[in-house]
C-alpha cells in the first residue's frame, strides 16, 4: 500500500516527478507526493541508527556496572557473579556486538529478554504502571530489542552476509 501526501504547490521549473517521487498535477496547484521510494531508501539507514544509538545508550549501563564509568553510587559495591553484574556483562558485550552490527538477531533477542527479566524482577514489584515502577526504561529497551531480533542491523552493519534474512 502506498501512502501519499498531498500539498499545495507553489512553483515548479520542470516537468512533473522529474528527479522527485512527485506527480500530480502542477498546473493545478496540488502534487501528490509518494512515499515509498523515500522509505525505502532511508528505511535501512534509520534502523542502523536506531541500533547504533541504542547500542551506545546500553554500553553506559554495562560500563556504569563494570568499569564505574560513568559513576552511578547504586553500584559501588558490585560483585561479578550477582544479577547486576551479569546483567552489566550482558549491557557491555550486547552493547559493543549491536554497536558494530555483530550477531545482531541474537544478541538482541537476549537482551530483549534480559530487559524483560529485569523489568518484571525488579521494577513491576513496586507498582503495575511503569511510570511509577521506574520501568520505562526497561520496557522501551525490550521492545526496541525485540524489534531489532526481527528486523536485523539495517545499514552500517559488519556482518551482511547472504545467509541473514534481510531487513524488513
Amino acid at each position: 500500500m502506498t501512502k501519499y501526501l498531498a500539498f499545495e504547490a507553489e512553483e515548479h521549473n520542470g516537468p512533473p516527478g522529474q528527479g522527485t517521487p512527485m506527480r500530480g498535477s502542477y498546473d493545478k496547484g496540488v502534487v501528490i507526493m509518494d512515499l515509498a521510494p523515500i522509505a525505502a531508501a532511508w528505511q535501512p539507514r534509520l534502523l542502523g541508527l536506531l541500533r547504533i544509538v541504542t547500542a551506545l545508550l546500553l554500553l553506559q549501563h554495562g560500563t556504569a556496572k563494570l568499569f564505574g564509568f560513568p559513576h552511578v553510587a547504586m553500584f559501588d559495591n558490585l560483585q561479578l557473579l550477582s544479577l547486576s553484574g551479569i546483567a552489566g556483562v550482558l549491557e557491555l558485550v550486547g552493547g559493543i556486538l549491536l554497536l558494530l552490527g555483530i550477531f545482531t538477531r541474537p544478541v538482541a533477542f537476549i537482551l530483549s529478554g534480559e530487559m524483560a527479566f529485569a523489568y518484571f524482577l525488579v521494577h513491576a514489584q513496586k507498582s503495575f504502571f511503569p511510570i511509577l515502577n521506574q520501568g520505562e526504561l526497561a520496557v522501551l529497551y525490550c521492545f526496541v530489542f525485540l524489534y531489532l531480533a526481527v528486523a536485523g542491523g539495517g545499514a552500517w552493519s559488519f556482518t551482511r552476509d547472504e545467509l541473514t534474512p534481510p531487513s524488513i
